[in-house]
């Protein structure tokens, strides 16, 4: 039949079974909007106070759902407004579609009104991108995008319609979307076997696990892996939920902000088995002197991801999930009880700590998780917020920890609750930030009352960007350089302003009755917690150190003396 590119664009959506589309309209895509208004009760779209917050709703309601996050904007500036979001989906690996109009061909090149080229913009931050300019090429190239942006190691993918695209007519006719194959070509026998040979000679083997785990779908078999060989674990930022955090074997995050217990472990251990992590700056610290006593294997989707940051001893190439399903039958069970309980007693002799007589980040985030009872799921901004999430809260599962791990967005968290919240309608579904990072996109308070999302927005308080003003008083002499907030914005007003519920916190006692009274309202709450500036994030490990020079505020305080 017939059909408009308009029509073809809301079809092809419909085909690949998509529900939900966050966006902000404008002129060069205004015929796609007026189909999606024929379509409102096969197609929900969500209008967001920005279109950085579209597309960062997009990427939430992915990394809540395992689905392909859509998200839309118009040309010019509508499309620019995107880009953060693009690339902080790209950095984590998100499978998501960017959909944006420009003008029309014959306008192309002529620095017509709101015309970018936004597929040469995004060309560095997509898996892939495509320019329509003959309808004929639509639907192939929609169906494509959502192949290639599931595929392998997933990623956003954006396509660039002409507004004629959107009105000219072609035939079309429906196709069943393809499933993306797991990638299995490259699982070679020859270093299953060297894997297999390197996990029985090991005595003191660790399990480090990263995002990849989590979008490959290999919860299930990293937890057999863990128990089969009995090696602790830890995770990076993205990897959390991987391995479930209330797990014995479990040793906390590595890394910059990562427990004394997994940084020390992996500096001890004989053998590091990597999987779905890319070896991280703020992972590996000072890289040439990573896990120096072991032998590294790493279990990677993307060949790129083999010796780029870290040396490794051996590999596997493939989907994760793929590669121990092969793998674990080749693993006899194996013990070890003294490497057990030498890691026991370092997470006894190096908990985490924080300071108990008063309000603090911590303490709020504990709070969450007994209320919540671990069954939430948290967004989070960047900063000391998004550490103190990753610290304190107990994730069991996976899709269950979205933050901005690999561009560190400030502001990406509420426009991601927004979209998780509407992915899993049943879950509790809360965004912790801090106050420097809520201000960045606090219009999508707007959103959330709009539509009655009804999201938990925690707000750390501290009057300063918390995590740039440790560094300064750590390593720049105390110089507060543009990080004091010290101003008359008040986040109780603000949200009733905007059609939320707001509270405010002040007292440790004060926490959750609020958080339970939030989640019993239904609504979007917006809850100001008051807790000190000068709070920090600890263990640290400074820039460019090793991961073993970690260290907490009593080495500080014993280095003063």
């Amino acid at each position: 039949m017939q059909l408009t590119g308009s029509e073809i664009i809301i079809e092809c959506l419909k085909e690949q079974g998509v529900d939900t589309v966050f966006g902000y309209p404008g002129g060069a895509i205004l015929n796609v909007y007026d189909e999606l208004y024929k379509h409102s009760s096969e197609i929900r779209h969500i209008l967001t106070s920005h279109e950085q917050g579209a597309s960062h709703a997009a990427d939430g309601y992915s990394r809540a759902t395992g689905k392909t996050g859509v998200c839309m904007a118009t040309s010019g500036p509508g499309a620019t407004n995107l880009v953060t979001g693009i690339a902080t989906a790209y950095m984590d690996s998100i499978p998501m579609i960017a959909i944006t109009a420009n003008v029309g061909k014959p306008l192309l090149g002529r620095d017509s009104f709101q015309e970018v080229d936004i597929a040469g913009i995004t060309m560095p931050i997509t898996k892939h991108n495509f320019i329509i300019k003959d309808v004929e090429e639509l639907a192939p190239a929609i169906r494509r995008a959502f192949r290639i942006a599931r595929s392998g190691r997933p990623g956003p993918v954006l396509i660039d319609v002409t507004k004629d695209v959107t009105a000219n007519k072609t035939e079309y006719a429906y196709q069943k979307p393809q499933e993306p194959e797991r990638i299995t070509d490259s699982i070679r026998e020859e270093d299953m076997d060297q894997a297999a040979a390197m996990i029985a000679k090991a005595k003191r083997p660790f399990i480090f696990v990263g995002g990849g785990a989590i979008l490959s779908g290999a919860s299930k078999e990293v937890a057999e892996l863990a128990r089969k060989i009995q090696a602790p674990v830890c995770d990076s930022l993205m990897g959390k939920g991987a391995f479930p955090g209330d797990d014995p074997l479990y040793t906390g995050m590595l890394g910059m902000h990562g427990t004394k217990t997994s940084n020390y472990g992996v500096t001890q251990c004989d053998l590091l088995i990597t999987i779905g992590a890319r070896f991280s700056d703020r992972v590996t610290g000072d890289a040439t002197r990573f896990a120096r006593k072991a032998r590294i294997l790493q279990i990677d989707v993307d060949p790129a991801e083999i010796n780029k940051n870290v040396i490794v001893d051996a590999s596997i190439i493939g989907d994760v999930k793929e590669v121990l399903t092969r793998l674990l039958p080749r693993i006899e069970h194996k013990e070890h009880p003294e490497w057990l309980k030498q890691l026991e007693e370092l997470k006894g002799k190096y908990p985490l700590k924080y300071e108990k007589n008063r309000l603090t980040g911590p303490f709020v985030v504990e709070e969450l998780y007994r209320v919540t009872k671990g069954d939430a799921v948290i967004t989070t901004e960047v900063g000391q917020n998004q550490m103190w999430a990753a610290q304190f809260y107990k994730y069991k599962e996976p899709r269950t920890f979205l933050t901005s791990g690999g561009l560190g967005t400030m502001g990406y968290g509420l426009g991601a609750s927004i979209g998780a919240k509407l992915g899993c309608p049943d879950k509790i579904v809360v965004n912790v930030a801090g106050d420097g990072c809520f201000r960045m996109n606090m219009n999508e308070i707007a959103t959330a009352a709009r539509f009655n999302v009804p999201i938990i927005q925690l707000v750390l308080n501290n009057h300063v960007l918390g995590m740039v003003h440790q560094w300064q008083t750590l390593f720049y002499n105390q110089h507060y350089s543009a990080t004091i907030l010290n101003d008359q914005v008040d986040f109780v007003k603000l949200a009733e302003a905007l059609g939320a519920v707001g509270m405010r916190v002040t007292k440790k006692e004060e926490v959750a009755p609020a958080l339970e009274k939030a989640i019993s309202l239904g609504r979007p709450v917006v809850i100001d917690c008051i807790i000190d500036a000068d709070d920090k994030v600890f263990p640290m490990v400074a820039a460019g150190a090793p991961i073993e020079e970690v260290f907490d505020a009593e080495d500080l305080n014993s280095s003063k003396s």
